[in-house]
């Protein structure tokens, strides 16, 4: 099977609720706007607005970890709402096909709330939950859980139609999102034995594989979160990667054995039809 036609297929299982598409910072470039659509992108944002020692410097973790140590908390939340607030609120094809199919489950690792404009208030058919950084606050909770309407709610409702998870957090107003070091620590000592990651996406992975989309895998702190939000679904993971694989990519693909795509994500927007109505 030719990458085109195996794309037609796993993207025809999103759409039927048996696959759940895991996307990256370069499906949510694809709605056009000012805010960065890659994690070096964001990191060259942060080092513009404060001078970072070289030792620091192009590790967006370690960047804002020195910006909140030197600058406070307060400093990197506005510098980072700065760089994506009001900058990414045009049409998505991604997002809204995914909106249109009400898909089971949708993991979006980036920071943006495209994907939840796209999902609109619905009917309450759909909610969000999303990792929340620590810093500052006495919680124990990994992370927070919201309807449709924004609404806080105890947990992911297992009778929503969609989950859309965010594990990174949401950068908007009000909200909460893990970026520097410290916000990282506790969650990467729990995550192996799956602590940090709610019930209800352990629950809807199961028996789901994954498709990855926009995603690269050259970060260490990436390549955990995929393998462990990954955990325990079923095999037949698809990755759609154009261009050469970095070594560890490599090995991190062989290791989940994940089938990859050498595709740009136009192919994969070309495919997509809304359903009328």
């Amino acid at each position: 099977m030719t990458d085109i036609a195996l794309l037609e297929t796993v993207m025809a299982e999103v759409g039927a609720g048996r696959r759940i598409p895991y996307l990256g910072p370069e499906v949510s470039a694809l709605s056009g706007g000012q805010a960065p659509g890659t994690t070096a992108e964001l990191c060259r944002r942060l080092e513009a607005e404060v001078r970072v020692p070289r030792r620091a410097a192009g590790n967006l973790w370690s960047v804002a970890q020195y910006i909140e140590s030197r600058k406070f908390r307060a400093t990197l939340d506005a510098l980072v709402r700065k760089a994506f607030v009001g900058r990414s609120d045009r049409p998505n094809p991604v997002h809204d096909w995914l909106a249109a199919m009400r898909v089971p489950m949708v993991v979006d690792t980036w920071y943006d709330e495209g994907l939840l404009r796209a999902f609109g208030p619905g009917d309450g058919d759909w909610g969000h939950v999303q990792g929340i950084s620590r810093a500052g606050t006495h919680s124990e909770a990994f992370t927070a859980a919201f309807d449709s309407f924004g609404t806080p709610v105890v947990a992911a409702d297992p009778g929503w139609t969609s989950l859309i998870y965010k594990p990174h957090g949401l950068v908007r107003m009000g909200s909460s999102f893990l970026l520097s070091d410290a916000d990282y620590v506790e969650v990467l000592t729990e995550i192996d034995i799956q602590t940090p990651i709610p019930e209800e996406v352990r629950e809807r992975r199961t028996g789901r594989p994954f498709l990855f989309l926009g995603c690269r895998f050259d970060d260490q702190l990436l390549r955990i979160y995929a393998r462990q939000i990954a955990k325990r679904s079923a095999p037949g993971h698809v990755a759609v990667i154009p261009g050469p694989l970095t070594k560890m990519e490599e090995k991190f693909l062989e290791e989940l054995q994940i089938r990859r795509l050498d595709l740009p994500l136009s192919a994969l927007t070309d495919l997509l039809t809304v359903p009328e109505g």
